[in-house]
């Protein structure tokens, strides 16, 4: 989800720092609440196990360079139903970043446009996952068919913005829709294979129970009560 350098570029880059404020504002607020529930040091480990996650899908794990974008595996809604929605964003915000300091210093210009897809999406997925969970459901007890759900609007959004910038950068050319359905059509893998994961490990949450949460997981995982370690 990586926009490549020049889709978008000279005045047409302000939209993307005012969305970038946009989306960072209502993660600093998440993180405010968060450590009003949880405690600075349980926003800390969890925001820092996502980073690494997030940094190592990134970097680590394969990732090429197809159409107007890159395709990625992320692992969005995993990280959002184990770790919560503040240490998600912020995983992502910071993963992102610290790639680009580190290795991909051509991507912090696109910084703006990368973290507005991510957080944005995120932000959906928190939205939709109050709709189809149900209040005093714990994440651990969803079904397999809303965990899919779940994956699939994490996936749909991040294309769907995708496509946003490359037709805002480069217009409604063939040869720019070209690039977008290229991209579009490589990360129908991507569509097919994190939900598979995000199942997975759904299976691997369903098969421990515990009425304490400790500071690593998100509450509302076990529906229980945070216990420091």
């Amino acid at each position: 989800m990586h926009i490549e350098a020049g889709v978008v570029a000279g005045a047409k880059m302000l939209l993307s720092y005012g969305t970038a404020a946009g989306v960072l504002g209502i993660t600093a607020k998440l993180a405010v609440d968060n450590i009003k529930e949880n405690g600075v040091l349980s926003l800390v480990l969890k925001s820092v196990i996502a980073t690494i996650i997030v940094f190592c899908c990134f970097e680590v794990l394969p990732h090429y360079p197809i159409g107007v974008s890159e395709v990625h595996l992320i692992l969005g809604t995993t990280i959002f139903l184990v770790f919560g929605i503040a240490p998600a964003a912020i995983g992502l915000a910071l993963g992102l970043l610290i790639q680009g300091i580190f290795f991909a210093q051509f991507d912090l210009p696109q910084y703006g446009i990368n973290v507005t897809t991510l957080l944005a999406s995120i932000l959906l997925l928190n939205f939709m996952a109050q709709k189809i969970i149900p209040q005093n459901i714990a994440y651990k007890d969803i079904s397999y068919t809303q965990m899919l759900k779940l994956s699939v609007i994490w996936e749909g959004s991040i294309v769907s913005w995708v496509a946003f910038w490359a037709l805002y950068g480069q217009g409604f050319s063939a040869e720019n829709l070209s690039e977008v359905f290229s991209f579009c059509s490589a990360y129908m893998s991507v569509v097919i294979i994190e939900p598979l994961v995000d199942l997975a490990v759904l299976a691997g949450v369903k098969a421990f129970t515990s009425s304490n949460c400790n500071i690593f997981f998100d509450k509302k995982l076990h529906n229980c009560t945070i216990k420091s370690l």
